[in-house]
């Protein structure tokens, strides 16, 4: 029975020939994710089901980015916990302040997520690492429990949308514009519980970082993951990092999707997400120029990477930051904070009158960092932008890419790279 690339990496890691969209399977997992956030819930449960043994503390990953460096007592209790139980366990994959990052940014750097791979992690941006090839979804705090200590995790096999891409992006688009467009498109229920798997010619022209930037945001549009097929860029990628021998799945020529969409990625243009849902994409013939803006957030597991920080460095130097704006600069990792630094992007962003910070997701959830107040509008490079999201419920968020962001900054309202 022909298979897409999702169902074959599910197949694989459940020991059966062929799995059908719908099917309930029990999975035998690669990694096991959890943050400062959703890993004390998971502990909660693995110590009330009496579980006293993880089942490979090689393949559990606990990594502390939401609430750090900790805001408030209940921050700093949380971490401990998570702490404690990494070092009862000997848990070689624990992350702490120091050697941290975002965890979405921090994994692939770390080489731990390899084609062919199935990942788990109790955050819905999990869905990143189907850049690498690999089958990556979020689940509960309770499934993540079981999964530490099984090593299993039950998941209902998904249908697949096929999405072709053709062309190259003009100067300053990049894969968060293409999200962008394709949440726009089909609607923050266009793909739920289905698989959105990328493929055409056009694959070849984005960078790895615009691949993780794509299926970083796949839940956006209800997705259960995201995948790309694993080319080159991939294997390169994956070589850099050390990650271990992939093992590379492509679709049946007679896979059988949902829905194809098509997209020229010449024809794809600066985007931004009004609130307060992605879905609300705008282009800026739709936006007006006189949109003033109180901050702007550069960074998180979406659009924190070096490639993001050279954009915007590119083109806020040797200009200011408008006086009315506030705008944070952050790594997403330790080691892109340490590139940055030696390739004299915080020399930039400083003389700009920006804000650096240490990695954290800090902002993006509305955690610390960047609190937004009562009538506030902030442009972010982030994931979401529900009422709330980053503060007073009656902030605004508008989602869009380092470059659109950069230039907001400089002019104080939502704008484009080629307007300044």
């Amino acid at each position: 029975m022909s298979m897409t690339m999702t169902q074959k990496i599910i197949a694989a890691h459940c020991g059966k020939d062929t799995v059908i969209p719908g099917e309930i399977i029990l999975a035998n997992v690669d990694i096991v994710l959890g943050n400062d956030i959703t890993a004390p819930v998971a502990i909660n449960e693995f110590e009330k089901a009496g579980c006293n043994e993880v089942f490979d503390k090689e393949k559990i990953a606990l990594v502390l980015d939401h609430f750090t460096p900790n805001k408030d007592i209940k921050a700093a209790e949380q971490c401990k916990k998570v702490r404690e139980f990494a070092w009862k366990y000997g848990i070689v994959n624990f992350f702490d302040v120091g050697q941290a990052g975002v965890e979405h940014a921090l994994l692939p750097e770390k080489g731990m997520v390899t084609a062919g791979d199935l990942v788990i992690g109790a955050d819905s941006h999990t869905c990143t690492y189907g850049a690498l090839g690999a089958f990556s979804t979020g689940v509960g705090s309770t499934d993540m429990a079981a999964a530490m200590a099984s090593g299993k995790a039950w998941l209902r096999v998904p249908e697949a949308i096929r999405v072709i891409l053709k062309g190259k992006f003009k100067p300053y688009v990049s894969g968060k514009d293409l999200i962008l467009h394709i949440i726009g498109k089909i609607g923050v229920d266009g793909a739920l519980y289905q698989s959105l798997e990328f493929v055409g010619e056009g694959v070849k022209n984005l960078t790895m970082d615009d691949r993780l930037c794509v299926c970083n945001m796949a839940i956006e549009a209800g997705g259960k993951n995201a995948v790309f097929p694993v080319d080159e860029v991939t294997l390169a990628f994956l070589k850099e990092k050390g990650a271990k021998t992939p093992k590379v799945y492509t679709a049946d020529e007679d896979a059988k999707y949902v829905r194809t969409i098509e997209i020229d990625l010449s024809n794809i243009n600066s985007t931004v997400s009004f609130p307060h849902l992605p879905e609300n994409a705008r282009t800026f013939d739709e936006i007006p120029n006189n949109m003033a803006i109180d901050q702007v957030v550069i960074g998180s597991c979406t659009n924190g990477r070096f490639s993001d920080f050279v954009t915007a460095a590119e083109i806020m130097k040797g200009k200011k930051v408008h006086p009315k704006v506030r705008c944070l600069i952050i790594p997403a990792t330790q080691q892109i904070y340490l590139d940055c630094m030696h390739a004299g992007l915080f020399d930039i962003f400083i003389e700009a009158g920006c804000a650096v910070s240490t990695p954290t997701c800090g902002p993006c959830l509305g955690g610390h960092m960047g609190i937004l107040a009562k009538g506030e509008r902030c442009v972010s490079t982030t994931n979401r932008n529900f009422v709330g999201r980053m503060g007073h419920p009656e902030s605004e968020v508008y989602l869009a890419s380092p470059a659109v962001a950069a230039a907001s900054a400089i002019l104080g309202r939502i704008a484009q790279p080629s307007e300044l």
